[in-house]
């Protein structure tokens, strides 16, 4: 357990791991690494937007690409995702626009629409309230008698929240289809991961809840890939939940109202930078003669255009009306948020403080 599942080493070449298959369609090995590259380009892009002053927050996800999209990528379009607030290699996958996601960052009521028309709950930024969600999901598809399964993307900070502990228990004693898929990326905002368990791994805490747990190379597509379909498989076949630990690393702040120069260290950064997860698989996809010229071109070329189309959605977009804020508590509003929005708008405007 402690090792992770490796099937592609740093330098692009494969490992002596034989329980797992890498034989996927080169077909399929060249989509992995088009999202892969998009995912990033795109975040880039988020990144620049709100330094620019048109999102609020961002929560880039640099360095997490490949737990994320090869996590998403096996999975079943009926599949139910319970993501946190850093997916955007999942939300890629599942085919949710780039402006969807943004809206979420703009602070839009609805915090994009186009989510769950793809089976994709809406972004939890509380910690760990999603575990809740993805298992209560799960036991009703059981009860519904449904062939699909739910999967938490949680961090390693949320795995110190109750509602996981809560979620992880009831899974488990229910053998409800659902996997709780751990990205681990050393750090839950200032507090490195040291410090937050005493188990030898986050994997090992499966073995309290009686179900599987491993650890995956989370900057390796390929073994994210092949354990996350181990774990689909076990959840459809009714054999219950599985906690999986991808181990990788934020590059980037916690958000972009983080600064991470506070807590960790130029010689820590570079050393993940050296198992950067694309550098790998481009490298790995090379060797194998999979990827061509015209193959990196398409997917520069897909990257240029969904980045043009989500500064076209966001630049120059008006502003929300914060109003909505309190028009959508309630089925009909009541009178003192009617009376709270009125105070708020004067303010605004300038009126009485």
């Amino acid at each position: 357990m402690d090792q992770p599942v490796q099937l592609i080493g740093p330098d692009g070449t494969t490992t002596a791991e034989s329980r797992y298959r890498r034989d996927l369609p080169p077909e399929t090995l060249v989509w992995l690494y088009e999202n892969l590259v998009v995912t990033r380009d795109l975040d880039v892009e988020f990144v620049n937007l709100q330094r620019q002053g048109e999102l609020a927050l961002y929560a880039s996800c640099r360095g997490q690409e490949a737990a994320q999209i090869g996590a998403a990528a096996c999975l079943r379009k009926t599949d139910w995702l319970f993501p946190q607030f850093r997916e955007l290699g999942v939300f890629l996958v599942r085919g949710i626009a780039p402006a969807q996601v943004a809206a979420l960052w703009r602070g839009a009521w609805h915090g994009g629409l186009d989510f769950t028309s793809k089976c994709c709950a809406p972004v939890a930024v509380p910690i760990a309230t999603n575990t809740v969600h993805a298992v209560g999901a799960a036991m009703a598809a059981q009860r519904l008698g449904e062939d699909s399964l739910t999967v938490a993307f949680i961090g390693d900070g949320a795995t110190s929240e109750g509602d996981t502990h809560e979620a992880m228990n009831l899974a488990a004693v229910e053998k409800a289809p659902c996997i709780f898929y751990i990205q681990n990326n050393q750090w839950a905002i200032s507090v490195p991961a040291s410090r937050q368990y005493a188990v030898p791994t986050l994997a090992h805490r499966a073995d309290g809840y009686g179900m599987p747990g491993i650890r995956v190379d989370g900057n390796d597509i390929l073994a994210c890939y092949a354990v996350m379909s181990e774990a689909a498989a076990r959840a459809r076949a009714g054999d219950g939940p599985t906690l999986i630990e991808a181990v990788t690393y934020r590059m980037e702040p916690h958000t972009t109202s983080d600064d991470a120069t506070r807590y960790r260290t130029a010689e820590e950064i570079a050393e993940w930078s050296a198992r950067d997860p694309i550098a790998r698989y481009r490298t790995y996809l090379q060797q194998s003669g999979v990827l061509t010229e015209r193959i990196e071109k398409r997917v520069q070329a897909r990257s240029v255009r969904l980045r043009a189309e989500l500064r076209d959605a966001v630049v120059g977009a008006p502003d929300l009306d914060v109003g909505e804020l309190f028009d959508h508590v309630y089925a009909e509003i009541t009178p003192e948020l009617s009376a709270q929005r009125e105070q708020l708008r004067a303010e605004l405007a300038g009126g009485t403080r």
